[in-house]
């Protein structure tokens, strides 16, 4: 029995189905597809991921006349795609369909290996987990698609368990970005995984070796953005996986954090992770563009934030425990860690600047003045947002009035803000005189001097805001008579 909610898919996929049963092939909707539309969640956009016995040459003949427009670039593995105007609707649908296929790595490729099958149970059983080895036939002879499921995966999906079709071994050699993975399905759905395949992560942890970097960075940015991802980076590190791409994760475990309530640095940077939420949860407090809020980027700056801590512990009697200028440590580690795993130079540059500025709204503990208020915009720049959401999430004492306090503090910041940004045009904080005016007022040529009149005057804007241009040429000349 399909349930209901399956039907408005169906409908909309007869008409490709009708195609491929009228040459001769067979059609199945499958995956991850097949999985959401069983939990039920209330997910109505979906990916249609599709497979078929006939291949690619097959694929492009049946979407022939169909499709509003196709694409090959998958063609080599399998994969034809193609693009649908739903003519109720105008918008474009993009649908994958692939020949039925095992692919495995060599023992040393970095990319797959693919070999077509013939049979939907062999390509099932090549999928990752049991959940993802589920596929509704499109072109039976029946009134109503036919479940295939011959590894029990709707059970595991009630029963919340993650299992490999296989034997784990098997599934992660033929791909062992797989571990990753799990751990991304094991914080997304709060699966349990059989200890078989946790044993089979530890053992073959290793062989992520042969993944590319890029493949590692995206699987990451994946579990990173899922509501609450704390359960897959601990298996990444009680795995040992963690420990082949993202060391600095593990080493942090070993390092108390006497600050906070928890018992080492790495529990409060998962802690933190997970109190970064979407900015539209934030709607007491949060000021700003909440289109323009990065959550991926804010919860990789709460992941990095505290990883230069191990390398800066010392001591001081009286004081215990320090980690004096890890900030400017982590950042360090950042930008060489983020940059192994191919993150784009825009990422690299935002999320290092977020961990270097992550302890600065703590330097102004005497207060908020207006010079404080512009030096804190100025080198927060476009991070505003991003910077003030990991500011507050960074707080995970359990004293609460430690707690609130921060909070307190947090909010007169935002207010601050919000009346210099009206005052001042503090969102594009510059100098009241251009390079031109001051080649112009001072009689100079340009070199050397318009630069430190430019930094003096910058000085000008962030202690005092704007003084008028009257008042602004008088301490010019002044600075100009100084150097002189």
């Amino acid at each position: 029995m399909i349930p209901e909610r399956f039907a408005p898919v169906l409908r909309e996929l007869a008409p490709l189905a009708e195609r491929f049963r009228a040459n001769g092939h067979r059609l199945y909707l499958v995956g991850g597809t097949v999985r959401d539309l069983l939990v039920a969640d209330g997910k109505t956009d979906f990916d249609l991921d599709l497979t078929t016995d006939a291949r690619p040459p097959e694929i492009k003949a049946c979407l022939d006349g169909w499709a509003d427009a196709t694409w090959t670039q998958g063609e080599k593995f399998g994969t034809i795609g193609a693009n649908k105007v739903n003519a109720d609707t105008g918008e474009t649908r993009p649908y994958e369909i692939t020949t039925f296929r095992a692919e495995a790595y060599t023992d040393e490729s970095r990319k797959p290996v693919v070999v077509f099958a013939d049979e939907i149970d062999a390509d099932l059983s090549r999928r990752d987990f049991t959940v993802n080895a589920m596929a509704l036939e499109l072109t039976g002879d029946g009134d109503a698609p036919e479940l295939v499921d011959p590894f029990d995966g709707a059970v595991d999906l009630v029963q919340r368990i993650l299992r490999t079709p296989l034997g784990p071994e098997v599934s992660f050699s033929d791909d062992p970005l797989r571990m990753l993975r799990a751990a991304r399905f094991i914080a997304r759905y709060q699966f349990e995984p059989v200890p078989g395949l946790t044993e089979a992560c530890r053992l073959m942890a290793s062989r992520l070796e042969i993944v590319s970097a890029e493949r590692i960075r995206d699987e990451l940015d994946k579990l990173i953005v899922v509501d609450h991802p704390a359960a897959g980076l601990w298996f990444l590190v009680d795995t040992g996986l963690a420990d082949q791409f993202l060391p600095e994760l593990p080493n942090m475990r070993l390092e108390h954090d006497p600050i906070h309530r928890h018992k080492d640095v790495l529990t409060h940077s998962i802690a933190v992770v997970e109190n970064v939420r979407p900015l539209h949860e934030w709607d007491d407090i949060a000021a700003g563009d909440r289109a323009a809020f990065d959550f991926r980027l804010t919860r990789l700056a709460a992941l990095f934030h505290d990883v230069g801590k191990p390398k800066t512990r010392g001591y001081q009697p009286g004081k215990g425990t320090t980690f004096h200028h890890h900030d400017a440590v982590g950042a360090r580690i950042t930008k060489k860690r983020m940059a192994a795993l191919r993150y784009s130079n825009d990422d690299v540059r935002d999320v290092t600047e977020l961990v270097a500025l992550h302890l600065r709204f703590h330097t102004y503990s005497m207060g908020w003045s207006d010079s404080a208020v512009r030096r804190y915009v100025r080198d927060a720049g476009d991070l505003l947002q991003e910077l003030n959401v990991l500011t507050r999430c960074d707080c995970t004492t359990r004293n609460a009035k430690k707690a609130a306090r921060l909070s307190r503090r947090m909010d007169e910041l935002e207010i601050r803000i919000g009346e210099l940004a009206e005052a001042e045009e503090l969102a594009s904080l510059r100098p009241e005189m251009d390079g031109n005016a001051v080649i112009e007022h001072l009689g100079i040529d340009p070199g050397r001097v318009v630069g430190e009149a430019m930094k003096f005057l910058m000085e000008v804007r962030l202690e005092d805001g704007l003084v008028g241009d009257t008042e602004i040429r008088r301490r010019l000349d002044a600075w100009n008579a100084e150097r002189s």
